[in-house]
């Protein structure tokens, strides 16, 4: 297996290496107003370029935090649907992944004639 492209890490302690948009929505859900409060989601890698952050509001719902420095991205919203958060998270993380990978070059296996 390959080494892990982005983490999710909670304060409680819980970490998960590329987390699906099921592990991202049982992370959130086990967030809570005491001692588990927020969950960071961001490349494995020094001096990452974006990070996404889940913290638990005092009234109820969730703070999603989405910053990109390469992008100059800056999102803060709040949100209540767990589902929604994992969904829009998951499809912004797949974003970055495809910019942030390098392709693959296929045209050395084609031959011409």
């Amino acid at each position: 297996m390959g080494a892990a492209y982005y983490r999710a890490e909670s304060e409680g302690g819980d970490h998960i290496e590329d987390p699906s948009e099921d592990a991202l929505f049982m992370l959130i859900d086990d967030l809570n107003d005491s001692d588990n409060t927020f969950v960071v989601i961001q490349p494995d890698e020094d001096d990452p370029a974006w990070f996404t952050s889940v913290a638990v509001l005092d009234g109820g719902g969730y703070e999603v935090v989405r910053r990109d420095t390469t992008r100059r991205e800056h999102h803060v919203v709040n949100e209540t649907s767990i589902d929604r958060i994992a969904r829009d998270l998951t499809i912004w993380m797949a974003d970055r992944d495809l910019l942030g990978r390098p392709t693959q070059n296929t045209s050395n296996s084609q031959h011409t004639s």
